[in-house]
């Protein structure tokens, strides 16, 4: 089987979308309580880190079907 040569899958598709991405990271890391900080997190449990992934995920996802739908999207910042 041929595989593509991921490094993994924290890959950012479009780079210039990097600094966006992270700071909407630690905003939703904010907004849960999750103690996130710049550099290691090593200490903070894997149910921590998917909780802001998890959140993450679904406010983009709300934030496309909006944006399909034709509505405007409030409260998500920049991203």
């Amino acid at each position: 089987m041929a595989s593509n040569n991921n490094s993994g899958s924290n890959r950012t598709e479009v780079p210039q979308a990097r600094e966006a991405l992270d700071r909407f990271k630690m905003e939703i890391a904010s907004e849960i309580g999750v103690p996130l900080k710049q550099g290691y997190n090593g200490d903070l449990t894997s149910a921590q880190n998917g909780s802001v992934g998890g959140e993450m995920v679904r406010r983009m996802i709300k934030r496309q079907e909006e944006s399909m739908s034709g509505q405007s999207s409030s409260g998500l910042g920049s991203f």
